[in-house]
């Protein structure tokens, strides 16, 4: 670590910790983000953070002083309206923008000043909203107000020339590329939009061309000249009347806010919480006093009018734009609280953060580019600046990338999110609402988006990888506060989870940081020396199971095994991972009295379910994981009693009829998938889970290695894999190979290997539920197969006859029985 930073050092030394400030970074980190320690937050582009002194300086302001409504004449309602003036005046400075020629309008965000453009702004069939690729949805947006009124839309792809650095003010050095006209009026004649080109119409509209400062999906910086050029007719755009010029500022703000005396755009929007991280729901719309004279408003409200009279048709509205488009009680707490983030900024100045957070980019992203795979394949995919043909373009402190494998597949962008948070890495992946440039990037035509959606993709989805090709990717950033430490951790993560390395073998197994290698063992035990150790039966999902010495099997696996579920006031499925809670909830069953016993250390009494009570009054149909089912409700008694053992409202429901036909993943070998038709019950793929005591073993050994992070010092046990079945006496990982067994005269299929995720990182300890990142970190390392971490193997009951509904006569498992395993 240390030769790596002197390294950056000797390279960027002069730009990076604000080495002029009365706090370098490091000192401003140990003092101020607290918080960080153990983790590296790399999603400033998302949403930068606020520093403790910052909210301290917040808290002692509301606490002292007393600030009221402003729309009012009381001393308090002065303060108010006084700290909302100088507010204004300091945004309007940000951004060195003239208060005799710009106003400060403050809105929930960027995205509501961009509504507010779109639904104010004096659109015609003549008009021509232009845009380009590289823009946020909350940009695309004000399309739907522009072809409401018949104007034409254009996308449009800006190529900056070779000698942009040279600029003389000519359009010669911008390439822009049209992309297909957007219409919607019918009674607009066909010859006004052909070819992708606009004919004169009228020279009395008004047109809007729209881009960002810094693209939030590449980070690549937008030249502002463009905001001359254009408004200066230098960029022949094919369309009489007068063109205006909005900016995106929610993202380059942060480190490089727009100009504006020098680049007079009309509009520009920003966020507040991505340049210093508080308050949240508060942004601004900067406006030049000629755009703002044309926003007609129609909706008027509280605070926006000097006059109205209620049961007639009378109003009249204020002359101050300010208070014209704001509507309401704007939001004066967190406008108040705003020079408490500005004074960081000041403190720090926009130049020295933007030499800061681009120096660390520039590092990782020349170390990224260098990492290669053993075969000498490139790992790293990243977006913006290698597209470009422009040499030296500016780019933001963000990367956005994707990851190879040594075949050259692509790692899915779940995949990387996932492991990234075992490292205490915070990142972002999908399209990050910038579908354009996701498309342009990423290589997907307009047929590749239409058939993802078709096969069920959309935003915040698993769906990362469809037909080989990635539906999005992935972007870390840098913040005022970053560190090198951060940008060490990240290519740390990158380097021990994705890069291949030859092969190596670790006490007779192989082993690879980025496949999961199954394997035949030669070495593997007689099968006769295996045998079932345990039996175990889990009636609510999530809550704790109880072990037996033998149990039942029906056409659904072990019988009443994950029979019941909670679910949330909202219908959603409750969990552990949502709910850590459930673990300390108890069940046991009794065949013999032919009930459902449940404990909460929170409840005094203990409930008692009837198994054969019939609850045909409360039916309906739940979805669980994609599929239906039927299920049976309980009463208010039921609920109430899990509602306070979890502290929440739910409700208990029972599954009573489900059938289960997919394509099932197998995992093994890539063998095509079996098309099983099985009952299940609120699981989420097999019917039973099994874990070898000898695969826990072997995971124990690497725990306590000492080779990750920390050294894990109690033994994971097998139950916090909550297995229904552990067997004993094979070797590790054999399992993975089976395809079926037979345990005592009952026979099983093999559905591949079990996906883990961070459920299995919860732990009880003296009643509470902790938290750590093992074993799922060390499982990562040695147990990934294309994406999914695995471990133990997933089991279906294959004695299932036609017709059979209940228990197989003499089909139970008992401990101590045979295991028989085959690989054929």
């Amino acid at each position: 670590m240390e030769v790596s930073k002197e390294e950056f050092l000797r390279q960027f030394g002069g730009d990076y910790g604000y080495p002029g400030a009365p706090k370098g970074v490091d000192e401003m980190r140990a003092a101020e983000f607290k918080r960080l320690e153990g983790m590296a937050y790399l999603d400033h582009a998302g949403a930068t953070l606020y520093s403790e002194a910052q909210m301290a300086d917040v808290l002692k302001d509301l606490a002292s002083n007393v600030y009221g409504n402003p729309h009012s004449q009381s001393d308090s309602s002065m303060a108010a309206s006084d700290l909302v003036t100088a507010a204004r005046h300091q945004v309007l400075k940000y951004f060195n923008a003239s208060p005799r020629e710009y106003k400060c309008i403050f809105t929930s965000g960027a995205t509501a000043a961009l509504k507010l453009v779109g639904e104010c702004f004096p659109w015609s069939r003549e008009s021509c909203y232009m845009y380009t690729m590289e823009n946020h949805n909350s940009v695309l947006g004000i399309r739907e107000y522009a072809l409401s009124k018949g104007a034409t839309v254009l996308a449009v792809d800006v190529e900056e020339g070779a000698d942009l650095a040279k600029d003389n003010g000519s359009y010669s050095l911008y390439k822009i590329s049209r992309r297909t006209n957007q219409r919607r009026s019918k009674d607009v004649l066909s010859h006004n939009c052909q070819n992708g080109s606009l004919s004169d119409i009228s020279g009395n509209n008004w047109n809007i061309f729209a881009f960002p400062s810094e693209c939030n999906f590449s980070g690549q910086k937008f030249s502002l000249s463009l905001v001359k050029l254009i408004k200066e007719g230098k960029i022949p755009l094919q369309q009489q009347g007068k063109w205006m010029v909005l900016i995106d500022a929610a993202k380059g703000c942060a480190t490089e806010p727009p100009n504006l005396t020098v680049y007079p755009a009309d509009f520009v929007v920003c966020s507040f919480y991505k340049i210093f991280g508080y308050p949240t729901g508060l942004g601004a719309l900067i406006v030049k006093n000629e755009a703002a004279n044309l926003l007609n408003k129609t909706y008027f409200s509280g605070g926006t009018v000097a006059a109205s009279i209620a049961d007639i048709d009378f109003v009249q509205k204020r002359k101050n734009i300010e208070q014209v488009l704001e509507d309401g009680t704007i939001s004066f707490l967190n406008i108040a609280s705003l020079r408490h983030g500005f004074k960081i900024i000041e403190m720090l100045t926009t130049s020295a953060i933007e030499r800061h957070t681009t120096s660390l980019a520039t590092y990782v992203r020349n170390k990224m580019l260098d990492l290669k795979h053993s075969n000498e394949i490139n790992v790293c995919t990243i977006y913006g600046q290698q597209y470009s043909k422009v040499e030296g373009l500016k780019m933001g402190p963000t990367i956005t990338f994707n990851l190879k494998r040594e075949d050259g597949s692509w790692f899915g962008y779940r995949e990387v999110e996932k492991l990234a948070s075992l490292f205490g890495i915070h990142l972002r992946t999908g399209c990050f609402c910038n579908p354009g440039a996701c498309a342009k990037y990423l290589g997907l035509s307009h047929s590749d988006l239409v058939s993802n959606f078709e096969a069920g993709h959309v935003c915040w989805d698993d769906n990362d990888i469809i037909n080989g090709k990635p539906t999005g990717a992935v972007r870390i950033s840098f913040g005022y506060m970053s560190t090198f430490e951060d940008a060490e951790k990240f290519l740390k993560f990158l380097q021990s989870s994705f890069v291949s390395l030859p092969v190596q073998f670790n006490n007779g197994y192989m082993l690879n940081l980025n496949s999961l290698n199954l394997i035949d063992n030669s070495s593997q035990k007689a099968v006769s020396d295996i045998h079932l150790k345990s039996i175990t039966i889990y009636p609510v999902k999530s809550c704790q199971g109880f072990s037996v010495k033998s149990w039942p099997l029906t056409t659904g696996g072990l019988m009443y095994d994950r029979e019941w579920l909670l679910q949330g006031s909202g219908g959603e499925i409750l969990t552990q991972k949502k709910v850590p809670e459930l673990g300390s909830i108890r069940t046991l069953i009794d065949l013999e009295l032919g009930k459902l016993f449940i404990e909460s250390p929170t409840r005094r009494d203990k409930l008692q379910l009837s198994l054969l009570e019939s609850l045909a009054d409360l039916s309906e149909e739940v979805d669980v994981f994609g599929q239906r089912y039927e299920v049976q409700s309980y009463d208010d008694r039921v609920n109430t009693w899990f509602s306070e053992a979890i502290g929440r409202p739910c409700t208990l429901v029972r599954c009573s009829s489900s059938k289960y036909r997919s394509c099932t993943y197998t995992g093994l070998r890539d063998r095509p998938c079996r098309d099983t038709q099985s009952k299940l019950n609120f699981v989420n793929e097999g019917q039973l889970l099994l874990i070898s005591e000898e695969s826990i073993s072997d995971l124990n050994s690497r725990l306590n290695s000492g080779k990750g992070d920390c050294k894990q010092k109690l033994p994971v046990d097998a139950m916090r894999f909550r297995p229904n079945l552990v067997i004993s006496g094979s070797s590790p990982y054999s399992e993975d190979n089976w395809k079926k067994l037979r345990i005592g005269e009952a026979c099983f299929t093999s559905m591949g290997g079990c996906n883990r995720c961070q459920m299995i990182n919860l732990h009880q300890d003296s009643g509470q539920v902790l938290k750590s990142k093992e074993p799922l970190a060390t499982l990562a390392s040695y147990r990934r197969k294309k994406g999914k971490i695995l471990f133990g193997i997933l089991l279906n009951y294959e004695d299932i006859m036609e017709g059979e509904n209940e228990t197989i006569a003499g089909r139970w498992l008992q401990v101590g029985q045979q295991v028989y395993p085959s690989t054929e």
